[in-house]
This record gives C-alpha cells, sequence and structure tokens, in this order.
C-alpha cells in the first residue's frame, strides 16, 4: 500500500512557499525535490517548463485551496512529491477561482504511469478530507506536515 508519507520526498516540505505566484511557487517547490536528490540539478529548468506546460492544458488548481501539479520525466529515478504551503494563498488559476494554499508537486518516472496514477490517488484520497486540508493549511512547520502525513497514512489504513 502506497502512504502519503512515503510519496513526499524527505526535505520537500515548505511550510511557507515566498511566493505567491504560482510559477514561482512550482519553481520553489521543484528546487526542493532537487535538493531533496529527488531529481538531478541539471533537470530543474525542463522540470519547471513541464510542469507549467501541463499548467497551460489546463489547471491542476482543484479547488477547496489545493493544486496538485505534476509532471513525468525519463531522468526521474523514482516517485517523489514536495509539498508547499503558502500563508497568504497563491493565484492559480483553480477551478473555484480562489486562491491555493497547499500544493503538492509530483514527480514521477516516465516509464511509470500505474505508479504515478496510484501516487495521485494517494494524494486525492488526503486532499479530499475536509480536516486533513484544514490541518495542513495551520501547519506552520516541516515536522507539523510530517505528522500529518503519517496520520493521513494511518487513516487510510483503517479503511
Amino acid at each position: 500500500m502506497l502512504k502519503l508519507s512515503q510519496i513526499v520526498a524527505e526535505g520537500a516540505i515548505i511550510p511557507k512557499l515566498t511566493s505567491n505566484q504560482r510559477d514561482e511557487a512550482i519553481a520553489e517547490l521543484v528546487d526542493a525535490l532537487i535538493r531533496s536528490g529527488a531529481a538531478d540539478p541539471s533537470l530543474r529548468d525542463e522540470l519547471i517548463t513541464r510542469v507549467l506546460d501541463r499548467e497551460k492544458r489546463g489547471s491542476t488548481g482543484f479547488g477547496k485551496g489545493i493544486a496538485v501539479p505534476h509532471v513525468k520525466h525519463k531522468s526521474v529515478k523514482g516517485m517523489a512529491a514536495a509539498v508547499g504551503l503558502s500563508p497568504t494563498g497563491v493565484e492559480f488559476n483553480s477551478l473555484d477561482r480562489q486562491p491555493v494554499y497547499s500544493i503538492f508537486l509530483l514527480l514521477s518516472p516516465e516509464h511509470d504511469p500505474e505508479s504515478h496514477l496510484r501516487a495521485m490517488e494517494v494524494i486525492f484520497n488526503s486532499l479530499g478530507n475536509e480536516t486533513f486540508r484544514r490541518f495542513l493549511r495551520q501547519a506552520q512547520s516541516t515536522d507539523d506536515v510530517r505528522t500529518l502525513l503519517e496520520e493521513a497514512d494511518t487513516q487510510t489504513g483503517r479503511r
């Protein structure tokens, strides 16, 4: 069973994004994934471009203050997500026209679409829970977020 806490890369949680603009927030999250070792620094610009191209085809801001931008890349070895929280909200062109406060950016290997879909499902199951979204939005630190991810895993395990 894939767990949310396993998907989110160690060191790729940003409790306070500095930008309130979508493109810069995505760059911050890609940088966090690179720092965590999930992607090679040489891929930075290409990953950012790919995520933004995906956004142009349709916003991954799904409403209720959340966005799940995602990208598959041939040079990415394993699946990893970064979590970014915005105290002020990011303009993400969301379906409900509201700002986004919680962003999960998922990076997946191109050759493994099944794992990508499973990871998206795990992320959406948690983000579909109103209590999880509310606590995530109130999280102040990396530890707060990590604890929430682990709690979400135990709750999904019980269902």
